[in-house]
């Protein structure tokens, strides 16, 4: 199993009521922990696009922050979590012409995840009057398998659909050295993750909430992606979940950190903008927020697998369950309601003493792929 990070600008209301820079600190230490991900050992950092979602996240631009990131790294392969396609909301030459771009710059560590928007309140800023959200499906469908067309032709057929088109062009640049990125998709709901499958896409798995949802979820993939019929040039046979993670000296320690780091706003302003994600049983409707996490919670979070949380040894063995579970990649959203200097320390010991015994493969799964393209 391989290890990732997810960052999306995450700037609770508090901290910006705080700190008049509250936006830029939370911008600029999501950078920082990508950086020190890189240095620990860490394969992937998968970075949001959202908009107009109000504290949950401000990375809108995240084309702009991978490209920085590019630079700012050396090894760790670096994802759009997403780039959206669909045609309101990006057109999708620029889309492959952004890809291609950042696969140049990071010299063949990009990867391409796609996806249809958070949310009623993202989707209907682009598309206003729509009364389905499932809307976006039609669009993602017409549009996902036009992008290894932009970047293997040598011009582009062009294209002609109900949501968009395009006479024939060159889409330049080309990607970087052979075929194009591995490319994903991310899942709302278990039956995208079989969707996936069959177009031969990796999952980014964001809406599996605990270990024992995931084994059937990930049978469900590993199932329809043996009979893919690939959009791409080759079968991304990956599936990335996320987990929240906090990794400390001691477990004492660890779930002091998370008493303190103000998730329980988190999850409720989650469920306020992913609206169309299932929501489990007690998640009340915004404005009301889930009560504060005490000890206690955090405890109930850690036995019940949703919250990796503890000392290394205790990491690493709640890890190695998301691994028996058949996770190709886990993915830790560190919580941004802790300090600068805790979320570091978490990314340093777990790159440290737990993805050492665990990912032991140098290559990653992606480039692999591509590779054998």
């Amino acid at each position: 199993m391989e290890f990732g990070l997810f960052v999306q600008g995450y700037v609770p209301a508090a901290r910006a009521k705080a700190d008049p820079g509250a936006e830029h600190k939370a911008l600029i230490e999501e950078t920082e922990y990508v950086i020190q991900a890189d240095k620990s050992g860490f394969k992937y950092a998968w970075a949001s696009e959202h908009h107009f979602l109000e504290e949950y996240s401000h990375l809108s631009a995240n084309d702009v922050y991978l490209g920085y990131l590019a630079h700012a790294t050396d090894r760790i392969h670096l994802g759009s979590g997403i780039f959206n396609p669909l045609a309101p909301v990006n057109h999708p030459v620029k889309v492959a012409e952004k890809v291609a771009m950042l696969d140049h710059l990071s010299e063949g560590r990009f990867e391409f995840g796609s996806g249809r928007g958070a949310g009623s309140h993202e989707i209907l800023g682009f598309m206003p009057g729509i009364t389905d959200m499932n809307h976006t499906k039609e669009l993602w469908e017409e549009t996902i398998a036009e992008f290894p067309k932009m970047w293997l032709q040598d011009e582009y057929v062009g294209f002609q659909g109900k949501h968009w088109s395009l006479p024939p062009r060159k889409i330049l640049p080309k990607p970087y050295g052979k075929s194009h990125p591995a490319m994903w998709y991310a899942a709302g709901s278990p039956p995208s993750y079989a969707m996936a499958g069959k177009k031969g896409l990796g999952v980014l798995g964001f809406s599996v909430q605990k270990v024992s949802d995931m084994e059937w979820v990930v049978e469900s993939y590993k199932t329809a992606v043996k009979d893919a019929e690939p959009v791409g040039d080759f079968v991304n046979d990956n599936v990335m979940v996320t987990s929240t993670a906090i990794c400390a000296e001691t477990h004492a320690k660890a779930v002091e950190i998370a008493v303190g780091g103000g998730l329980n706003y988190l999850q409720s302003l989650l469920f306020r903008y992913h609206d169309t994600f299932p929501r489990p049983d007690g998640v009340p409707e915004w404005p009301e927020l889930l009560p504060e996490y005490s000890e206690e919670i955090i405890e109930l979070l850690i036995a019940e697998e949703l919250m990796i949380c503890g000392d290394p040894g205790e990491v690493l063995a709640q890890c190695r369950r998301w691994e028996r579970a058949g996770a190709d990649q886990l993915s830790f959203g560190l919580p941004i309601g802790i300090s600068p200097e805790d979320t570091m320390n978490s990314i340093k010991l777990i790159g440290e003493h737990v993805i050492p015994k665990i990912d032991t493969d140098p290559v990653h799964r992606t480039t692999r792929f591509r590779d054998a393209a």
